[in-house]
């Protein structure tokens, strides 16, 4: 997993855009990841929700900080920080083994949702 990166205001695509370009993309080749995995990287990544394992690690991550309190935003995103950095690569290794019945899920589906 890369770092978690608090996001001030509203989320766009410029935002977004931003973190991929100066968090994960040195992130991912520092480690290497994709080229020791041989995974061709897509110009342009999907945007079916469905190839997107992320929203399930959100969850994990909210399961994991619900019914704590912060008395402030810097220590809320503390804590969400110390619970991202917590979390077991097990579940990291499950949403990655899910991706080949994903990808045949939207197949199968024509595009259309899934039951991811």
């Amino acid at each position: 997993m890369g770092p978690l990166r608090r996001v001030v205001g509203f989320m766009d695509r410029f935002v977004y855009e931003v973190i991929l370009e100066n968090t994960m993309r040195p992130w991912a080749r520092a480690k290497n990841w994709f080229q020791r995995r041989r995974v061709d990287l897509l110009d342009w990544s999907s945007q079916s929700p469905d190839l997107n394992p992320i929203e399930h690690l959100w969850e994990e991550l909210e399961s994991r900080v619900q019914g704590v309190r912060a008395s402030n935003v810097n220590q809320k995103f503390d804590l969400l920080e110390a619970a991202w950095k917590d979390i077991p690569m097990s579940v990291i290794h499950k949403l990655l083994d899910s991706m080949p019945c994903r990808c045949q899920a939207v197949i199968d589906a024509k595009g259309y949702a899934t039951r991811y």
